[in-house]
């Protein structure tokens, strides 16, 4: 399978895509689409995805895909040697971690991409920052951390639904939390800071992913000091 992946690093779901093709071992082209440079919106990228937005894929030249959760589980369904954990072969399983990335959308990354953009990325992309908004995108955020922990972090295992092992909804929506290292360290502090499960949750999907996701995070911290973000 010859397969090209259109991402920004800078991108949430994206980095979750990478990491997960270089923990797999997933043979793959990495394309850079610069998202601060408007590199989505051009006609080119739109030929991969009309929507727009990364992350996308092509495979074998002809197969085009967007949107990050049905990559992953076309990349886990698809590609061989993937361990069963990630997508797992049971259809409950399969269901619990469906309904997990159904939830994710709509709750945890409106709350964590809405409030970043509101509070430090929006000038970047030639818009106005809404504290207003803002306002409300934290309550999401912190109502979003409080359910992960309160329903899939359980006490028999590292990871969503006691599990002993990473699925792709950890990786998702670790990668998403990750988000927040843009922020100040005042500000990660007070809205990570009571959740200290999310916290251990978060270590143990890094230490599963590694060296990888240390290495794909690289762009994010990189990006925050070249815009002079506050540490």
């Amino acid at each position: 399978m010859e397969l090209k992946v259109y991402v920004d690093r800078l991108s949430q779901p994206s980095r979750a895509i990478v990491i997960f093709c270089k923990v797999n071992k997933i043979d793959y082209e990495e394309v850079g689409i610069e998202l601060l440079k408007g590199q989505h919106l051009t006609p080119e990228f739109k030929e991969v995805n009309p929507m727009g937005k990364v992350p996308a894929i092509v495979v074998d030249g002809k197969f085009k895909l967007f949107e990050s959760h049905a990559i992953l589980i076309f990349l886990a369904s698809a590609c061989p040697g993937v361990a069963d954990h990630w997508y797992p072969a049971d259809p409950y399983r399969r269901a619990e971690i469906h309904s997990i990335l159904d939830w994710h959308h709509s709750n945890l990354r409106r709350g964590s991409a809405e409030f970043i953009q509101n509070t430090l990325v929006a000038p970047f992309f030639g818009r106005p920052l809404n504290p207003q908004a803002a306002v409300e995108n934290e309550k999401v955020l912190s109502s979003s951390l409080s359910k992960i922990e309160a329903l899939w972090l359980k006490e028999s295992g590292q990871f969503l639904h006691g599990s002993s092992q990473p699925s792709i909804a950890d990786l998702c929506l670790v990668c998403e939390i990750m988000q927040l290292q843009f922020l100040g360290e005042t500000d990660r502090n007070r809205i990570l800071g009571p959740f200290k499960k999310i916290q251990r949750w978060i270590e143990d999907t890094k230490n599963a992913t590694n060296p990888y996701f240390d290495e794909v995070h690289q762009s994010l911290f990189a990006a925050k000091a070249k815009l002079q973000m506050p540490s």
